[in-house]
């Protein structure tokens, strides 16, 4: 592809691209911590405007993959032990919206709101996607659904704030081959044991399921930890041929192969 067929592509086209290919490199740990991401040294190296650039960028920050600096952006180096703690919270916040219906039989959960979900992951068990960190929001969305129809808000409320500083982290949670799949299978089955009344049952599904994510995402977010560390050069730089410039691709940012 031209550079000048990629400047005639739809701007969201453009955005969505600059977007992925960064993310990528990000998630890969393919961006080292001292690299220093500038909106000119993007465009140029995808040979395109600025604004796909700054919109990505943006995108990226809301990710919590991005910092914002004076100079420019830099990776968000997340800590082991922070996501640790936060995931304690997590799980606290989220057995309690079972727990609290198995303390009290008259707190039940929505049983319209939990079989619209339901509906929702059968559908996704058909044609379940390809791995990827997107993944990721369609897994809040049933964590978020799930304690909302325990009916308590506040909890909802917590939850929300906790996913949002976890989720930079828990994008690796789904680039495993075959991970989305087994959590297809493990977001039905506790949906469908808090809706058949199995509350024990699905108190300790949603548990080992939690738990289970955990451990995948520290693996994964400390292997590309590694690389990224592996990859910082004592210069902080983005590197990029004119080839690939023109070619409308992904260039691998960090120390240029050996």
């Amino acid at each position: 592809m031209s550079r000048s067929e990629i400047n005639a592509d739809a701007p969201s086209s453009l955005r969505e691209r600059v977007y992925l290919a960064l993310r990528e490199d990000v998630l890969g740990g393919r961006i080292g911590p001292t690299e220093r991401l500038t909106e000119p040294r993007l465009s140029r190296l995808f040979g395109v405007s600025r604004t796909p650039v700054r919109d990505a960028l943006t995108r990226l920050v809301a990710d919590g993959l991005l910092a914002r600096e004076e100079w420019g952006y830099s990776v968000v180096v997340p800590s082991m032990a922070r996501v640790r703690d936060l995931y304690e919270v997590r799980i606290a916040v989220e057995l309690r919206g079972i727990s609290r219906s198995i303390e009290n039989p008259q707190v039940r959960h929505d049983a319209d709101a939990l079989g619209a979900e339901l509906e929702h992951w059968y559908a996704l068990r058909a044609a379940p996607p390809e791995p990827s960190p997107e993944f990721v929001l369609e897994a809040e969305r049933f964590h978020t659904a799930l304690l909302a129809s325990s009916g308590n808000t506040e909890l909802v409320t917590v939850l929300a704030d906790v996913t949002r500083r976890i989720r930079r982290v828990r994008m690796y949670d789904f680039l495993v081959p075959g991970r989305i799949e087994t959590s297809i299978d493990e977001h039905i089955e506790i949906a469908e044991r808090v809706a058949d009344g199995g509350l024990e049952t699905a108190h300790r599904l949603l548990h080992q399921h939690i738990g289970e994510s955990l451990e995948i995402v520290v693996e994964r977010a400390t292997r590309a930890l590694a690389a990224m560390n592996a990859l910082a050069g004592p210069t902080p730089t983005y590197f990029g041929s004119p080839d690939d410039r023109s070619a409308g691709v992904r260039r691998t940012p960090g120390r240029q192969p050996r």
